[in-house]
């Protein structure tokens, strides 16, 4: 055999092993009978995995929540009422580990390697045995994760309402419900410029009729959010772009969103999730100011909140606790993506929240707020493409909720301990004084205050004690 012909052969066995070894394992996931292909198939997902339970902080136990104690209550709220837990249906059944340089690393025992209907109904019955065990109420979803896109859009809508007649009957008993529905409008080719923005009217026209199943479907299960994320709502270059065009059309899709709301009387809040960029170069929604002035902008103010997304919030240059704050003080608090982003990376990483400072930081600003319920959190957090155990998920699912738990805590205890509050009153305390009431009341002209500087003469200025406002922070974690 020639030198070239081996090489070509061997080449050939390399591929096939790789194909042989990359096929998904197509057992079921009680992992002792024969893999079914029953739309009715109910085996045990989790067989491994017990109801996790709270075991307190001394707990060594990983399966165990330490610090997220579900009926405690803290500020006359139960812990479980504060947060409104929600996993996020794409992240925790539909991830892969998959990456632009590397093919799925997960294949969870259920699944058996189609994108079928009954494919997608054995995803839903895993999705509700996994929230059960974790005692979590609420899920999320996109259109496209929990159900096969179809041929036609008739035919997609037919395959969404079967996998959505079961998660309604897998309700039954239980206060499961979506914490909030939304629509796919970035993964097809048709969205590649966009859906309430693309260049083409018939695709602005799909993305209507998408988003109006997707919000009947919502309401049906008796969601109590809808999200809308435009990942391809912008652009890559200005060059072959009318903004003001697609930024109005924009706001058009947005007016007939509200309208088919209350036609169909879905009292459930719209949410706008902020992104600056990935996989355009540029989002209309950048950040939560953005947002605000948008919604502005075109009369949209009272009909929208926004879910923000700490990890989208470092994209844009600011931290969670700027954004939560921004959309707070604007009143549009509504809804968090609990998750974060890694400061060596720039792009969009999903990981789930642990640092308990930031979660520290985003409670501060949930409890100024009063809470954000219809709203809630929601992890849309993935595991890293390294962890590919079953238990992984529950894992990453316990440490981030006990993480915002800590964080709820210590918010608590910073805020009853009072010195922060203290620093910050003494910062801005000649603002209490009888000028600073005159120019917060808009009695204050220019005039008036010339005369006043003049009295006064070279204002002294204090210290803004960052270092002790951080030391006190720090204190409390």
């Amino acid at each position: 055999m020639k030198k070239v012909e081996f090489f070509m052969l061997l080449l050939c066995l390399i591929a096939a092993s790789f194909l042989v070894s990359a096929d998904p394992p197509t057992c079921p996931a009680d992992l002792g009978g024969k893999c079914s292909d029953s739309d009715e198939w109910q085996g045990d997902f989790f067989p491994e995995i017990p109801k996790i339970k709270y075991e307190g902080p001394s707990s060594k136990n990983p399966l165990a929540y330490r610090w997220y104690n579900a009926e405690e209550e803290i500020l006359g709220k139960k812990m479980k009422d504060w947060f409104r837990f929600s996993v996020a249906f794409w992240h925790t059944f539909r991830g892969t580990g998959g990456d632009p340089f590397g093919a799925a690393t997960k294949y969870w025992p259920w699944e058996d390697g189609t994108n079928s209907v009954s494919m997608a109904k054995r995803r839903m019955r895993a999705n509700f045995e996994f929230l059960k065990k974790l005692g979590v109420d609420w899920w999320c979803f996109h259109d496209r994760d929990i159900a096969p896109d179809g041929t036609t859009l008739e035919e997609s809508n037919k395959n969404l309402d079967e996998v959505i007649e079961l998660a309604k009957e897998l309700q039954k008993g239980s206060k499961i419900r979506p914490l909030w529905g939304t629509a796919q409008l970035f993964l097809h080719p048709r969205y590649m410029h966009g859906g309430a923005t693309s260049s083409e009217v018939g695709v602005y026209a799909y993305a209507a009729a998408q988003v109006k199943k997707a919000m009947e479907v919502t309401h049906y299960l008796g969601g109590e959010n809808y999200v809308f994320w435009g990942g391809r709502e912008g652009y890559q270059t200005l060059l072959n772009t009318d903004m003001g065009r697609e930024l109005d059309h924009l706001a058009r899709f947005f007016e007939a969103a509200v309208a088919y709301k209350k036609k169909i009387g879905f009292k459930g809040t719209l949410l706008i999730e902020p992104k600056p960029q990935e996989p355009t170069k540029h989002q209309y929604d950048w950040d939560a100011a953005t947002a605000a002035n948008f919604l502005r902008k075109y009369g949209l103010i009272d009909e929208f909140k926004l879910n923000i997304e700490c990890n989208h919030a470092t994209l844009s240059g600011h931290t969670c606790h700027h954004e939560l704050e921004t959309a707070r003080l604007n009143g549009l608090l509504g809804n968090i993506d609990a998750n974060t982003g890694d400061a060596q990376t720039g792009w969009d990483t999903d990981q789930f929240l642990t640092d308990v400072g930031e979660a520290t930081m985003v409670m501060m600003s949930v409890i100024k707020n009063g809470g954000i319920a219809p709203g809630g959190f929601n992890f849309d957090a993935k595991l890293r493409r390294e962890s590919t155990d079953v238990e992984d998920l529950f894992i990453a699912h316990i440490s981030g909720m006990d993480t915002m738990a800590r964080g709820l805590r210590n918010a608590v205890k910073i805020l009853e301990e009072g010195s922060l509050n203290e620093l910050v009153r003494k910062r801005y305390s000649t603002w209490d004084s009888e000028l600073g009431k005159q120019i917060e009341e808009g009695k204050a002209d220019f005039e008036y205050l010339e005369k006043k500087a003049k009295e006064f003469g070279e204002p002294k200025v204090s210290s803004a004690k960052q270092e002790l406002a951080e030391m006190i922070f720090q204190s409390a974690m």
